[in-house]
């Protein structure tokens, strides 16, 4: 049971959650915090690339863990920034354990799986679907006590976790340097229900308060856009 792994879920966690989940490596990275999802697009801009690898050193530098989804472009600068720098990891997989998404990321999976921790709620053998994925970012909001979006289009699945994060009450993060580019409406509405953008100078006095903001009320599902 997931309550197992994380320890007592209020009502609107239990709601979010899997009813299973499946680990390999470090369990214990899922012990306290704070544990932030860096995630964004796919297909990300060289200046989305170079945001998400300066913001994982700050975290990484502050003894956060970073969350993210082994997919290409945000995700895999995420975790790599994060081992380069000696800090810790957890992917969390639209797959099996035993199954590869991202042929290409073979090799940063099975790192992850070997020195940080690999979380998937499918059993071993699941076949793969494309609903899988949007399971995994609502999984990845559950297990992170922020959700930082560096850059994300309107389609992206990180859109579905930022919502997901907000049903949970935890923050969703911008860089103001990612929305003065190109600010989606989605991002507009986000930020409208309590998410809310930083800078290098800010994310620190962020950092500092997260505790505070993730014991806050969860936002009634109902609410929401999305």
């Amino acid at each position: 049971m997931p309550d197992d792994v994380l320890g007592p879920l209020n009502e609107f966690e239990l709601k979010a959650a899997p009813r299973q989940l499946f680990l390999r490596g470090d369990a214990s990275l899922l012990e306290g915090g704070p544990r932030i999802a860096v995630v964004g697009s796919r297909r990300a801009s060289s200046e989305g690339l170079e945001l998400a690898q300066r913001i994982t050193e700050m975290l990484v530098s502050r003894g956060v863990t970073v969350v993210s989804g082994l997919a290409l472009g945000i995700d895999t600068v995420a975790h790599e920034t994060a081992m380069i720098n000696g800090g810790r990891t957890v992917g969390v997989l639209g797959t099996s354990l035993d199954r590869y998404a991202v042929p290409r990321n073979r090799g940063l999976q099975d790192a992850i799986g070997e020195r940080h921790l690999l979380v998937s709620q499918f059993p071993g053998g699941h076949p793969t679907h494309r609903s899988n994925f949007p399971l995994r970012n609502k999984t990845m909001a559950l297990l992170s006590d922020a959700t930082l979006i560096v850059e994300a289009a309107t389609n992206s699945g990180t859109k579905r976790q930022g919502w997901e994060a907000i049903r949970l009450g935890r923050p969703v993060l911008f860089p103001k340097r990612s929305l003065e580019r190109q600010s989606p409406d989605w991002a507009d509405e986000m930020i409208r229900y309590g998410a809310f953008s930083f800078d290098a100078r800010t994310l620190p006095l962020v950092l500092d308060d997260l505790p505070s903001r993730c014991v806050g009320s969860a936002s009634r599902a109902d609410d929401l856009p999305f």
